[in-house]
Order: structure tokens, then sequence, then C-alpha cells
């Protein structure tokens, strides 16, 4: 019987994904088992190469954590990993626009703004008397 050592799995889950997540760090060390089993389906559905190829499925894993209002840091680690596949930022905000008509303006602004911070986007500001709007997403 081989023994996995936590870290070395939680090292080759972050060069696989090209992130962890706080959960991963911390179910290494207190429920490592319960860390492996999710982390196979996690490979199975999205890191293991099958019909769609990695671009397509960082695509839709930032539209669906778009729609699910998921932390915009979780968000946010996708759309490094999308850029870093060679995606451009236009096709990444593309992607996340797709939220508007099934999930409205609310969860599309959480995705948009992950999507502004990560990317740097800028925008035009109004050179007449306005209340500040903030960002639209809670954040």
């Amino acid at each position: 019987m081989t023994t996995i050592d936590p870290q070395d799995y939680i090292d080759e889950m972050a060069r696989k994904r090209g992130y962890v997540l706080d959960y991963h760090k911390v179910m290494a060390k207190q429920d490592f088992p319960v860390l492996q089993a999710a982390n196979q389906m996690v490979s199975a559905a999205y890191l293991d190469q099958r019909t769609l190829d990695r671009k397509t499925k960082e695509l839709i894993f930032i539209v669906s954590l778009t729609v699910m209002r998921a932390s915009k840091g979780h968000i946010q680690s996708h759309i490094r990993v999308a850029l870093d596949l060679g995606l451009t930022p236009t096709e990444i905000l593309e992607a996340i626009e797709i939220a508007l008509p099934e999930a409205g303006i609310v969860a599309f602004q959480a995705g948009f703004d992950a999507w502004r911070e990560v990317v740097g986007a800028d925008g035009i500001e109004p050179t007449v008397s306005v209340h500040e709007g903030g960002s639209g997403s809670g954040a």
C-alpha cells in the first residue's frame, strides 16, 4: 500500500490546476481522504482530457461560478488560469456576459467585477455631477 503525502498531493493539485483554494489546503491537513475523493471527481469532470479542451472547460467554469455567485477569489482563480491558457480578456468577458439573460445583472456583476480586477479593466468617467454607484456586485 502506497501512502501519499498530503504536502506532495496539494503541490500536485497546484501544478495540475494552476491554483488551489483555501479549502483544499485545510482539507489536505484535516480530512485528506475526503479531499482526495472530491479531487478525483473534479479531475474526471474538469482536468482530465476528454472531448472538451481545457480552455472551453475554463470558460464554462467561469460562467457557472458567476451564475452561482461564487466568491470573487474563486472566480478570479479560474480567470487567471484561463488567461494562462491563452484566452484573451475579451473572450473571458464574452463568456461572463452569457450569465446576463439567464442569471441577471446581479450575478453578471459579480463575475464582471472579478474579471475587471484580474485584467485591470478601467472605464469612462462621467464629466457631469453624479452620485457614486459602486461596482454593483456588493464588493
